[in-house]
């Protein structure tokens, strides 16, 4: 008998639950971890104000075929929702093809968008133009998240999207507006830019990631040499 419940699954042996036990125990620790880090996170201080009001070109959802229309950060802000998050979609003008972990992230991303814009604002972000940007969106199937062009702004390169070489990166930034004021930036998915374990990538956006997290639970785990790719089969 567990000494957190009074469940058993079939035939499973006395070795067996002893061991899920202790590893209850580290789950327990860890998700305790993770309020404790979200908490923190929301206790930040403001960060630095955004003093330029960056141009995108808006598409709007993925599926709309409405005419694109030049909007500005502060006009991404919907009533009633202060926070705005932007994925930055590893996608410039030069690549012949987007970024294969990017695209998986969105993949999920754009299933979750009706469910996450009841609370927040929520887009991708790309240097490639908005034309592009929607012919990449329409076989992939995405229909709900917002897609945004920042080819009229130097918003990626200041934001941590890109470098000084115009090398594209996949961050999250978070942005915080209350009412009518000041728009501040509120977080970045920083760990990007961390120094990792070895036999470890930055890990900056599993939290928002079901593929890594669904792998870690399995017994083969996530692996070394495996990653998403555009497409599967022969």
């Amino acid at each position: 008998m567990s000494k957190f419940h009074n469940h058993r699954f079939p035939n499973e042996s006395d070795e067996y639950r002893r061991a899920r036990d202790r590893l209850l125990e580290q789950e327990i620790a860890l998700r305790q971890q993770i309020e404790a880090v979200a908490e923190a996170r929301r206790a930040l201080p403001l960060g630095g104000e955004v003093a330029q009001d960056y141009l995108f070109d808006d598409g709007g959802p993925a599926a709309s075929s409405a005419t694109p229309k030049r909007v500005h950060l502060s006009q991404l802000f919907a009533p009633g929702k202060p926070s705005l998050v932007l994925y930055s979609f590893m996608y410039g003008p030069q690549a012949q093809r987007p970024c294969p972990s990017c695209t998986s992230i969105i993949d999920s991303l754009d299933g979750a968008a009706p469910h996450l814009e009841q609370r927040i604002n929520l887009a991708i972000v790309a240097r490639s133009p908005l034309p592009r940007l929607r012919a990449f969106a329409a076989p992939r199937g995405w229909r709900h998240i917002r897609l945004l062009s920042s080819a009229a702004s130097s918003y990626n390169l200041d934001y941590l999207a890109e470098t000084a070489e115009g090398n594209q990166m996949p961050i999250l930034n978070i942005f915080g507006r209350e009412g009518a004021g000041t728009v501040h930036h509120r977080y970045a998915s920083e760990l990007l830019y961390a120094p990792c374990e070895d036999n470890q990538n930055q890990r900056h956006v599993d939290s928002l990631w079901p593929l890594w997290n669904v792998l870690d639970l399995t017994p083969q785990g996530r692996g070394q040499d495996w990653y998403p790719q555009l497409s599967y089969g022969a």
